[in-house]
């Protein structure tokens, strides 16, 4: 099993987040991942949110260059 990430950088955000959250399990990660989309950036714990999180999970470690965000 490898490691899985999330990287906030990837998504536009008035406040440039630049979190990027990594775990052994998609389950950990997604839980992290929607705690911190609701009390950080304010959005609602839904389901429409977590299968965006799920989507934007990627393998293996992030890159310490930042990603160019989504439009």
């Amino acid at each position: 099993m490898g490691r899985k990430f999330i990287d906030c950088r990837e998504f536009p955000s008035d406040m440039n987040c630049s979190v990027t959250i990594i775990a052994d399990n998609e389950s950990e990660l997604v839980e992290a991942s929607v705690q911190h989309a609701v009390a950080v950036h304010g959005h609602q714990d839904t389901p429409e949110l977590r299968d965006q999180i799920k989507a934007a999970i990627k393998d293996g470690m992030p890159s310490e260059k930042a990603p160019s965000r989504a439009a």
